[in-house]
């Protein structure tokens, strides 16, 4: 097992490291709206969190030598299930087909009262 860690993300505000690399996978926590050079939340909203969600997993994925194509799996919580359009919007402007799977669901309350956050494996 190999931990990863980047300064072009937030660093971790838990017992969790950014991610860990394990049997050919990358396993990238979730990540929220989180400007990582003022540690606060960027301004807007939904459409900017999510934005800074996956800008932040990139950040982590090409720290481990790897691309956003080869990742193959998202989770994606909400605060608000009815964002899930905006957050889709967004969330199609990081991948090409073939799309990872992906499951999205609302969380009854998101760290840091996020409205979104992310989390994604990659493979090797």
């Amino acid at each position: 097992m190999k931990t990863i860690a980047t300064k072009n993300a937030p660093q971790a505000i838990g017992p969790y490291s950014q991610a860990v690399e394990a049997h050919g996978f990358l396993f990238v926590s979730g990540q929220l709206g989180i400007d990582p050079a003022s540690g606060t939340f960027v301004a807007g909203g939904l459409k900017d969190q999510t934005s800074q969600c996956l800008t932040n997993a990139r950040a982590i994925v090409e720290a481990a030598g790897l691309s956003m194509s080869q990742v193959v799996k998202a989770t994606v919580l909400l605060a608000d299930m009815n964002d899930f359009a905006d957050m889709n919007e967004v969330y199609a402007t990081f991948f090409q087909e073939p799309f990872p799977a992906r499951v999205a669901f609302q969380a009854a309350r998101l760290p840091k009262n996020a409205l979104v956050e992310i989390d994604l494996i990659a493979a090797k």
